[in-house]
């Protein structure tokens, strides 16, 4: 646990000592002289003051246990922590890499609206695949795809799982994870592609699962696909792993993306995937997939008809039925100089926030999905220890108690 509070306010806030309360008198006694103010810190039992802390924002529950040893004590149980899992989601908050060679960043508070420093534990550079689930976030080396750990970046913990067969010889990688926040176990997908010596059209494909209560992977799908290579967008709604496919050459002008749907809870027979093929709404410059209370919702780039890979928008589509549907397209005042020169971007979201920053800089867009409202963060946290580099990142739930 000790690692949980090397967390730090980057905008120069520091915490003060105690909180003001406000004091009780004893009414029944107004005219009495030896009356006196008591602090609602004496009043409140242990188990209540633990119940209103808990419903803090997670930076704020840092910044309490420095008010005083008794609040410490609280903050830094393990019965607080074992009852944070009842309490109500924190929003999402938004971990901007700023150094392409180091693990080194910021991460956004959308509650707070500040910038929090953060050492992310186990992986080595920005260009690893990256997924989250309720407040476990895994890694896997892109390079020799050996390594792969799955940690939390609040409290640090981390567990560095064995690789499973075959992903280490591949061409790409998509990663995704699923926890469940009641029993906090959670399962891991890898889809593999690679290309067949000598074909340039066809790819193996295969689908990897980790289960971490039996801490074993098994390969749940082996196939060949002609035209089609997956590659390192996946997500897991619901039980239902979603990953993008990517047209391989020119079979395909016209539809450069596509969908794939493959339930978790079966073993789909040699052949069968692509009769789960969904086209994507619109010609895409990338497509980026995520869960948003068990809904699949994908950002995309809007291609031009004739030039698909010259973007023209940024739109926001949930998936019903194998239908699109169409949220919204990012209004042009803050397409204009964000992502208009760039026909790929970084995009992710949970809850109910998306969180979408083009790679060219540290300016970074929020939508909204209850509120159907666009906003910009506060000001990125860079300084001039930072040159102009490709900006990237990712989104996370902050929570304490969820263990890997």
């Amino acid at each position: 646990m000790d690692g949980a509070w090397d967390i730090c306010i980057v905008d120069g806030s520091s915490l003060k000592e105690t909180d003001e309360f406000d004091s009780l008198s004893n009414h029944n006694n107004e005219g009495n002289e030896d009356s006196f103010p008591v602090s609602m810190d004496l009043v409140l039992p242990d188990d209540l003051l633990e119940r209103i802390l808990s419903f803090l924002p997670v930076a704020s529950i840092f910044q309490s246990g420095s008010v005083c040893k008794r609040w410490y004590e609280i903050v830094s149980s393990k019965r607080f922590w074992r009852n944070l899992c009842h309490v109500l989601p924190q929003k999402p908050w938004y971990f901007m890499f700023t150094s392409s060679d180091e693990p080194c960043g910021y991460a956004y508070d959308p509650v707070l609206k500040k910038w929090y420093s953060i050492d992310l534990p186990c992986i080595e550079t920005s260009d690893w695949s990256i997924a989250s689930s309720s407040g476990l976030i895994s890694f896997m080396d892109n390079d020799s795809r050996s390594r792969l750990y799955v940690c939390n970046p609040i409290s640090k913990r981390w567990r560095k799982l064995e690789e499973p067969t075959g992903v280490k010889f591949s061409d790409y990688g998509a990663l995704a994870i699923s926890v469940n926040r009641s029993s906090h176990c959670y399962n891991l997908s890898v889809v593999k592609s690679k290309q067949v010596p000598g074909n340039f059209f066809q790819w193996d494909l295969s689908i990897h699962l980790y289960n971490s209560e039996t801490m074993a992977w098994t390969t749940s799908l082996t196939e060949v696909l002609t035209g089609w290579r997956s590659g390192d967008e996946s997500v897991i709604c619901n039980g239902v792993l979603y990953f993008l496919l990517y047209s391989t050459g020119s079979r395909h002008p016209d539809n450069r993306h596509g969908l794939i749907m493959y339930d978790l809870s079966s073993h789909s027979s040699q052949g069968l995937l692509l009769r789960s093929f969904i086209p994507v709404p619109c010609p895409l410059t990338c497509g980026r997939l995520m869960n948003l209370k068990e809904k699949l919702v994908m950002v995309g780039g809007i291609g031009k008809q004739d030039r698909p890979g010259i973007i023209k928008g940024i739109g926001i589509w949930v998936l019903h039925d194998k239908q699109w549907q169409e949220i919204t397209k990012m209004p042009h005042k803050f397409f204009q100089g964000f992502g208009e020169f760039d026909d790929v971007f970084a995009s992710s979201g949970t809850d109910d926030l998306i969180y979408i920053q083009s790679y060219g800089g540290p300016a970074l867009l929020v939508f909204d999905m209850s509120h159907k409202q666009w906003r910009w963060s506060q000001k990125g946290p860079v300084t001039k220890r930072f040159p102009l580099q490709l900006f990237s990142g990712f989104c996370f739930e902050p929570r304490l108690e969820i263990v890997p």
